[in-house]
């Protein structure tokens, strides 16, 4: 006696099936690896905010004590030197980002 099991289910049933199994594997293999990363993504953002306010908070602390703290070694034809200064700085800060995200890119 032939083994009779496509009798159990008919074509439309086979079919449904292959859709829901298709679907439910898209979903495992896209959405919600789409869904693990959005916490990823959004620590990642919020500190990126957090980092550029407080490097900008930094840089016009730089600035304030060079004004304040140098007496009246800034003054006259010298009152740019201050921003100068701190223009300086933020350069070497930009500098030395630049230069960890390519050295970070490097390594295998």
């Amino acid at each position: 006696m032939p083994d009779r099991r496509q009798d159990d289910k008919s074509l439309p049933n086979l079919a449904t099936e292959l859709w829901d199994l298709v679907r439910a594997y898209a979903k495992q293999e896209t959405i919600e690896p789409i869904k693990g990363l959005g916490r990823f993504v959004a620590f990642g953002v919020a500190g990126s905010v957090l980092l550029g306010v407080g490097t900008v908070l930094l840089a016009l602390a730089v600035l304030r004590a060079l004004q304040s703290e140098t007496g009246t070694f800034f003054d006259g034809n010298w009152s740019f030197a201050p921003y100068l200064l701190t223009l300086v700085v933020c350069v070497g800060v930009i500098g030395a980002a630049v230069s960890a995200l390519r050295g970070k890119g490097t390594n295998p």
